[in-house]
């Protein structure tokens, strides 16, 4: 009956944390769609998460009974400060170098998270994730090299920063042991608030407003909501392995739409990032499983 139970919570599992990496997979394309000035987009999609944001703290607090801070303390304060300042370098990635470099960058984020839990948090890295790490190292310096090539070499180094960025926020998180659900959307304000300064004085610039406030007010928070709530059915490793779907899909739905190819050194890079990500998280199922086995039977062998 147990055995039902588990398999019943890893599947329920696989369909939230599937459903997060899919909608997070759409948040360049529908920026992209939405076809507008850089900071124009940059305030409405963050205005927009910021409002969800304060939807779910009331609704969560005053009609669900859980008592959930928005920014709990000067820890969620400072993880909000790394959100928001990722999501203003994220933008300017997007916008200066090729969708699929930004993605195949941003994949850094898990091992930028390794390092900083290491220097920080005395975490030491597995022997697997420090032979991994060089190996990223290897296909992040093809495509920032490829960027140098093509002029684009600004929005990579755009994209590196949001990936220490979000790697600082996801390290704070962790230090702190606080409740940090709502952090990434509350801090969202943040963002807003440079966008609307440094957009046009004439007003917002966009040219279908719908795509971005479709993407702040639905696909964001969903992405976040499920890839958050995935680590109570999944392991880590499963669990990161959803994140990849972003730069497997994101490249694709930008291909189909606006026809934009990756080159082939980038795509070389991606790979090399994607296959690194992938193996180092089936090694890490793998010793997981192996463990929970020894455990179930202490005595086999």
């Amino acid at each position: 009956m147990s055995v039902d139970i588990d398999a019943a919570h890893h599947r329920r599992g696989l369909l939230i944390t599937g459903l997060g990496g899919l909608a997070l997979s759409f948040d360049i394309p529908l920026i992209r769609s939405a076809d507008g000035e850089v900071w124009s987009l940059l305030a409405l999609r963050s205005l927009c998460t910021f409002a969800v944001a304060l939807i779910a703290w009331v609704v969560l607090n005053k009609f669900l009974g859980r008592k959930i801070a928005l920014v709990p303390g000067k820890a969620g304060l400072l993880a909000g400060l790394f959100y928001g300042l990722g999501s203003f370098t994220f933008l300017l990635s997007v916008f200066n170098t090729a969708t699929a470099n930004v993605v195949f960058v941003v994949a850094f984020t898990s091992m930028f998270a390794a390092i900083l839990s290491w220097v920080f948090l005395k975490e030491r890295p597995s022997n697997a994730t420090l032979v991994t790490m060089a190996v990223m190292v290897f296909g992040v310096g093809l495509i920032v090299q490829d960027g140098l090539k093509s002029g684009s070499f600004f929005g990579d180094a755009m994209a590196v920063c949001s990936a220490l960025l979000l790697a600082c926020a996801i390290t704070v998180s962790r230090a702190s042991g606080k409740d940090m659900g709502l952090v990434p959307l509350a801090t969202a304000i943040f963002p807003a608030i440079i966008g609307y300064l440094l957009s046009p004085a004439e007003g917002l610039a966009i040219v279908h407003p719908g795509w971005i406030m479709f993407d702040g007010l639905i696909m964001i928070p969903l992405a976040f909501f499920c890839l958050a709530t995935g680590p109570r059915y999944l392991s880590a490793p499963e669990v990161g392995m959803f994140y990849l779907l972003e730069t497997i899909l994101a490249p694709l739905w930008i291909w189909i739409v606006f026809l934009e190819v990756p080159t082939s050194q980038t795509l070389t890079g991606g790979a090399v990032l994607i296959l690194a990500l992938v193996g180092h998280s089936v090694w890490q199922m793998r010793k997981k499983s192996a463990v929970d086995a020894s455990n179930e039977f202490p005595f086999t062998g």
